[in-house]
């Protein structure tokens, strides 16, 4: 039997995605891929303070996950991309320790980049839906 795949994106979607044209996230079964997530504002520009971008990026994920019937305790990887790792590691950690404040933590890789379209972060996660999403 095929799962079908579930395209979901949040209340208050950005300009990103139609500009673009990709989905938020993709539920197949009770897994949820979600895109790689920006610290954009809601016109899809991005937040120039690289903290608050990152902060951005992680409400933004919080969005998506919630539009999916999941939260961050539900993450089981997440890729981060960096364009500076170096000189940003610092704050991304302080945004990180915010949301992920406890153990299990989830399994994590990051990927230094030269380009991310404007922004300087981007996270995605795959996510297992709790059995009632």
């Amino acid at each position: 039997m095929k799962l079908a795949n579930e395209a979901i994106f949040p209340a208050d979607r950005h300009a990103l995605y139609e500009e673009h044209g990709y989905s938020a996230a993709i539920k197949s079964g009770d897994l949820v891929f979600v895109s790689g997530q920006v610290g954009s504002r809601e016109d899809g520009s991005p937040e120039p303070d690289f903290k608050k971008q990152v902060a951005l990026a992680f409400q933004n994920l919080q969005a998506v996950l919630k539009a999916a019937g999941c939260t961050v305790d539900d993450i089981v990887d997440v890729t981060t991309f960096h364009t500076d790792p170096e000189t940003q590691f610092a704050d991304i950690m302080d945004v990180r320790s915010t949301v992920f404040d406890q153990a299990p933590y989830p399994n994590w890789t990051a990927i230094g980049v030269n380009w991310l379209a404007g922004f300087d972060f981007e996270i995605k996660v795959i996510a297992r839906a709790p059995a009632s999403a």
